[in-house]
C-alpha cells in the first residue's frame, strides 16, 4: 500500500469520526500519530508523540492566543460592548434602519480587541437586539443584523483566525493582523449600505428612531474613548514594529485590566469570571493546534500535499485554466464545508492540504489568509447549519427561520465583498506592504 493510499484512508477516517460527532482534537491528534507510526514505523510516531507536543508548546507564537483571548473576555464582562451599541445608536438612530447599523459598526469596533465571531454575536445578541425590538425592527432582519455583525469579528484584528493561520503556515501574524483591517472596514461598510437597501426595498423592516442632542452624541464617545485607545496602542505598535504579536497582547491584556480597574467596570468577581472563560478557550484552542500539527506530519509524510499541488498545477498549465478558476473552486469548497464545522476547525483541518496548491498557483499568503478567513466566516452564517446562526438562536431566543430570512440581504453583500477582495489584492496587501 503507498503512503498517498494509507493518507487518503487517515482522511477519511478522520471525517467519519468527525461526522460521528467525536472531537476533532482527539480525531486529528489519533489519525496524524497512527498515520505516522503506520508510514514511518512506531519508534518514529512514539518519538514525535515525545517531542512535537513540548516543541509546539514552546513555542513564542503560541502566547499571544491566551493573551488577546484574556483581553477580549474582560472586554466582554466590562459592559464596553453596551458602552460601543450606545455610542453608535446615538449618532446614527435617526437614519431607517440606524440600529441597525449601529449593531453592525459597534460589532466593528468590538471586533478590534475581542477576534472571536461567536463572542461577537453573543455579546451583541444581549445588547441590541432587545433594542431593535423595542424600537419595533423586525425581529428576524435584527437578528440576521446581529449574525453577519459578529463576522467582523475574525476580520479585525487581533484575530485568533489569523493567528492559528499564521502559526500552521509561517507567516507573519503581525503581517496577516494590517491585512485585516482594510477588508473589515470595507465589510462594515458594505453592511451598513446592505442594510440601507433593505430597509428601502422592506420599509418595515425598521423604523426611524429618535434624535439625540449633540451634548449626547459627544459625551457617548467619551465612554468607548478606552477602546478606541486600546486598538490604537496594539495595532500602532504592531505597525511601527515597536512590538510583536505576542507582546502586543501581553501589553493589551495589561492594558485593559488597568483601564477596566481605573473606569470601575472591572472587578475582582468579573476579572476572575473573565479569566476562566479565557483558560477554557485558549486551552482548547491550543490542544486543536498542537492535535492540527500531527495532522500536518502525517499528510506530509504520505506525500499528498506534494502529490495534489503537482497534479492541479500540471492540470492547469495543460488545459490551460486560469489559476482564479481553481481558486473559485476552493472558494465554494470553503464555502460548504464551513457550513458545517467551526471556523478554526475547518482551517486547521484543510490547511495542510490547500495551502500548498494556493502557494503552487502563484498566490500570495497573507492574502490567501484574508479571503479563507472571510470565506469561512460566511459560511458560518449561511443557512440551513451555519453555526453562528445556531447559537444566536439559542442566545436571543428566535427561531431559525426568521434568521434565515434576516440574514440573506447579507449573504448577497458578502459575495460582492469577497468578489472585491478577490479582484483587488491590494485591499488585503497594501497595509502589509508598508511594515
Amino acid at each position: 500500500m503507498s503512503n498517498m493510499t494509507i493518507g487518503l484512508i487517515g482522511i477519511g477516517i478522520m471525517l467519519v469520526l468527525m461526522f460521528a460527532r467525536q472531537w476533532v482534537a482527539i480525531t486529528m491528534f489519533a489519525v496524524g500519530l497512527v498515520g505516522v507510526m503506520v508510514i514511518n514505523g512506531i519508534s518514529s510516531g512514539l518519538s514525535l508523540a515525545g517531542t512535537l507536543p513540548y516543541s509546539q508548546a514552546a513555542n513564542y507564537t503560541l502566547a499571544c492566543i491566551p493573551t488577546f483571548v484574556f483581553m477580549g473576555c474582560m472586554i466582554s464582562v466590562s459592559g464596553i460592548g453596551a458602552d460601543l451599541y450606545d455610542a453608535a445608536s446615538k449618532w446614527l438612530s435617526k437614519i431607517r434602519g440606524g440600529l441597525a447599523m449601529a449593531t453592525v459598526v459597534a460589532c466593528g469596533f468590538f471586533a478590534a480587541i475581542c477576534g472571536d465571531s461567536v463572542a461577537t454575536a453573543v455579546t451583541f445578541g444581549k445588547v441590541s437586539f432587545p433594542e431593535m425590538k423595542r424600537h419595533g425592527y423586525n425581529k428576524g432582519f435584527a437578528g440576521g443584523t446581529i449574525v453577519a455583525g459578529g463576522t467582523i469579528g475574525s476580520m479585525i484584528p487581533p484575530s485568533i483566525a489569523f493567528i492559528i493561520y499564521g502559526l500552521l503556515t509561517e507567516q507573519s501574524i503581525g503581517k496577516l493582523f494590517m491585512a485585516g483591517m482594510i477588508p473589515g472596514i470595507t465589510q462594515v461598510i458594505f453592511y451598513c449600505i446592505a442594510i440601507w437597501v433593505a430597509c428601502k426595498i422592506k420599509p418595515e423592516y425598521a423604523q426611524v428612531g429618535e434624535s439625540y442632542p449633540m451634548r449626547e452624541k459627544i459625551s457617548s464617545l467619551g465612554r468607548i474613548t478606552p477602546v478606541i485607545i486600546i486598538f490604537i496602542f496594539i495595532m500602532g505598535g504592531i505597525y511601527g514594529g515597536f512590538f510583536s504579536p505576542t507582546e502586543a497582547g501581553a501589553m493589551g491584556a495589561t492594558f485593559t485590566l488597568l483601564v477596566g480597574v481605573i473606569m470601575r467596570r472591572l472587578n475582582v468577581r468579573n476579572t476572575f469570571s473573565a479569566l476562566t472563560e479565557a483558560l477554557k478557550t485558549s486551552g482548547m484552542t491550543l490542544f486543536l493546534i498542537l492535535s492540527a500539527f500531527f495532522f500536518l506530519r502525517f499528510v506530509t509524510a504520505s506525500g499528498l500535499t506534494v502529490f495534489l499541488s503537482e497534479t492541479i498545477v500540471n492540470f492547469q498549465a495543460t488545459h490551460n485554466v486560469p489559476p482564479i478558476v481553481i481558486i473559485i473552486i476552493i472558494t465554494m469548497f470553503y464555502l460548504i464545508t464551513g457550513c458545517f464545522l467551526d471556523a478554526l476547525a475547518v482551517i486547521l483541518l484543510t490547511l495542510p492540504i490547500i495551502y500548498p496548491i494556493v502557494l503552487a498557483l502563484g498566490y500570495d499568503p497573507i492574502w490567501w489568509g484574508v479571503i479563507m478567513v472571510r470565506l469561512l466566516e460566511t459560511s458560518m452564517i449561511t443557512p440551513p447549519v451555519g453555526l453562528n446562526l445556531f447559537v444566536l438562536s439559542k442566545a436571543i431566543d428566535q427561531p431559525l427561520v426568521s434568521l434565515y430570512k434576516g440574514v440573506v440581504p447579507f449573504l448577497i453583500c458578502d459575495v460582492f465583498h469577497i468578489i472585491l477582495l478577490v479582484s483587488v489584492p491590494q485591499l488585503s496587501l497594501w497595509l502589509p506592504s508598508h511594515m
